[in-house]
């Protein structure tokens, strides 16, 4: 018999510490090694775990009878998100590093506390999602903390510009493939943020507002601390 999920539940409560409290860790390891072998290791453990996810996801596909296009192709936005923080951890810059710390807070983060999941522990599945959601949202901690990249004024209008193109690429390929990409043609099956939002398409919308909001609000504590530091 399959396990279901539950919301909040020991298993959900774990990943979720897991996925802050051990990239914590590792950043003060990378920094009180004060060696860049180090930080190079824990990159390369995080870019291990985000490819293995991938390989896992087509596996899992494969072994439901449910690899399709639809299902293979890496259109949801914390797929972009992924992507990203394995760019970045090979080559650190700036461009690929705000774009994934924006797109993981503002989605990544969201999907990690109320998961659009039906199966629970020690489900493959469960398994399977929250390797993906976890490793980058703990990537993108250990890029700030660890590696010491952080986001820049600029960075908002950038994201906001990249966080448009990637609404209309996904609403193209979900009119050509009937998917739902970005939950832009319903809201997810299971219990969200976005239950609270007006009907189809409005919520589109609302969602980009509070794209500029959570944008605004994850990069606050750089502002604050460059005011802190200007005095």
């Amino acid at each position: 018999m399959v396990a279901s999920f539950e919301r909040f539940g020991a298993a959900h409560l774990g990943a979720i510490a897991l996925t802050f409290i051990a990239p914590v860790v590792l950043s003060a390891i990378a920094r009180f090694c004060y060696s860049s072998v180090a930080s190079r290791v824990i990159s390369w453990l995080f870019i291990a775990l985000l490819v293995g996810h991938n390989i896992e996801s087509l596996i899992l596909l494969h072994r439901d009878g449910a690899l399709t296009i639809q299902t293979a192709l890496p259109m949801h936005l914390c797929d972009w998100a992924e992507y990203m923080a394995i760019i970045t951890l090979i080559y650190p810059n700036q461009w690929t590093y705000e774009l994934c710390y924006f797109w993981t807070l503002g989605g990544t983060l969201q999907a990690l506390l109320t998961p659009d999941l039906s199966y629970g522990f020690p489900d493959p599945r469960f398994i399977n999602f929250f390797t993906l959601h976890g490793a980058v949202i703990a990537s993108v901690i250990f890029m700030t903390l660890g590696m010491r990249m952080r986001p820049v004024p600029m960075s908002i209008v950038r994201a906001l510009g990249w966080s448009t193109f990637y609404v209309a690429v996904a609403m193209v390929v979900n009119s050509i493939l009937g998917t739902n990409f970005g939950y832009l043609r319903m809201k997810p099956a299971h219990p969200s943020l976005m239950d609270y939002m007006a009907p189809w398409p409005l919520y589109i919308l609302q969602l980009a507002l509070l794209g500029v909001v959570f944008s605004l609000l994850y990069y606050s504590p750089f502002f604050v601390l460059d005011k802190l530091r200007s005095r």
